[in-house]
């Protein structure tokens, strides 16, 4: 498995991992949460990070990773791309390139929280909200 750079043009594809993602793992966000956040996340979120990914053998993206001042601030796999590694590759590759120590998960997202509990991240703190003042507690992880 590589990890690659995204890129702008890259953006609608990862975009689509996203959402894809998303509507599998985070059955607590809404139809109007996820169109709410997907202009922030093109716009701001995608930008102001250190993206890379991870393609499949035709050059479609698996699953992506972003990173800023040593924060993951995204991680997502295609659902249909789950459990083969690579998620645990994009983190491993964050951590060891990025030097990524923190991450902030949603708490009613227990598969993400226990994944990043076997990948040796430890729950620091809480938040009530999220970062957008929305109602979904977040748990502030860090190596």
């Amino acid at each position: 498995m590589t990890v690659e750079n995204a890129f702008p043009d890259d953006y609608s594809e990862l975009l689509n991992v996203w959402e894809n993602s998303v509507r599998a793992t985070h059955d607590f966000i809404s139809e109007a949460d996820i169109e709410f956040f997907k202009p922030i996340i093109m716009e701001q979120a995608f930008p102001a990070v250190t993206l890379k990914c991870v393609k499949s053998a035709s050059g479609a993206i698996q699953g992506f990773v972003g990173v800023h001042d040593g924060k993951i601030e995204m991680l997502f796999v295609l659902n249909e791309a789950r459990g083969q590694g690579i998620g645990k590759c994009l983190l491993d590759y964050a951590v060891q390139h990025l030097d990524a120590k923190t991450v902030d998960v949603n708490e009613q997202n227990p598969q993400a929280t226990d994944f990043y509990k076997h990948m040796g991240f430890k729950v620091v703190s809480r938040s009530p909200l999220d970062g957008m003042g929305k109602p979904f507690p977040i748990l502030h992880m860090a190596l």
